[in-house]
């Protein structure tokens, strides 16, 4: 990232759509400066340049602001000449879809941050099993989502895949056992250069914290769980 970067991404640390940017930007070689912000403390800046009050929202050296992940990375891909979406108009229509497709998945894993008890938690849990069945009935055996090459599905779907790990560890319960293709597809996407530096090195342990302090389920169980180690 250098300060004459002509993008500037306007974060915060654990946002999992600001990944999907940051991959993007990092898979393109893109040089960036990025700014992370507190969104329980919002500046008056950065609201009167966020239509939405949301995050990520890149800013160009013109000065034009662009929002929403899906939007940010196709502009990134597009203006850099990359190859993280299909030239041809029905397969790059197809991705999109499952772009949003994996948006849907995010929101759902949102759900499971304010389930409030365990049986809401497992309900939720059956909804995602359901999309990943879905996935599983429409992906190949190869490295990424169609096929060898990473695309902008794939950093789409990065950062659910990189916080359903803890989720298993603290609940106890386990994502996508039963779907092979899934979970070989889920590795290679974590595995990736850009999506490992996509986060800082303590990201796990930033959204512990986050989770101790959430009035849920999850909360309850990352509190215990911190309890434990302080103890111990």
């Amino acid at each position: 990232m250098t300060d004459s970067a002509r993008f500037t991404l306007i974060s915060h640390i654990l946002c999992p759509y600001v990944q999907r940017a940051v991959i993007t930007l990092k898979e393109l070689a893109v040089p960036y400066k990025r700014i992370d912000i507190d969104l329980t403390n919002k500046p008056d800046w950065f609201l009167a340049l966020s239509p939405l009050g949301k995050v990520p929202v890149l800013v160009i050296d013109d000065g034009t602001v662009l929002f929403e992940s899906e939007v940010i990375c196709e502009y990134i891909n597009e203006v850099n000449r990359g190859k993280l979406l299909a030239e041809d108009p029905l397969e790059k229509a197809e991705q999109k879809s499952w772009i949003e497709f994996a948006s849907t998945s995010l929101n759902l894993i949102d759900q499971l941050y304010q389930a409030a008890d365990k049986a809401t938690f497992l309900q939720i849990q059956q909804q995602l099993e359901h999309l990943g069945q879905t996935l599983e009935d429409n992906l190949v055996r190869a490295e990424y989502f169609s096929n060898n090459k990473f695309s902008l599905v794939d950093a789409a779907f990065a950062p659910a895949f990189r916080e359903l790990p803890l989720f298993e560890k603290l609940s106890g319960q386990h994502f996508f056992q039963h779907l092979p293709k899934l979970v070989l597809w889920a590795q290679y996407v974590l595995d990736r250069n850009s999506v490992i530096e996509a986060v800082s090195k303590d990201y796990q342990q930033q959204l512990m914290a986050f989770l101790a302090k959430q009035e849920s389920y999850l909360g309850q169980l990352a509190r215990a769980q911190v309890a434990s180690k302080s103890s111990g």
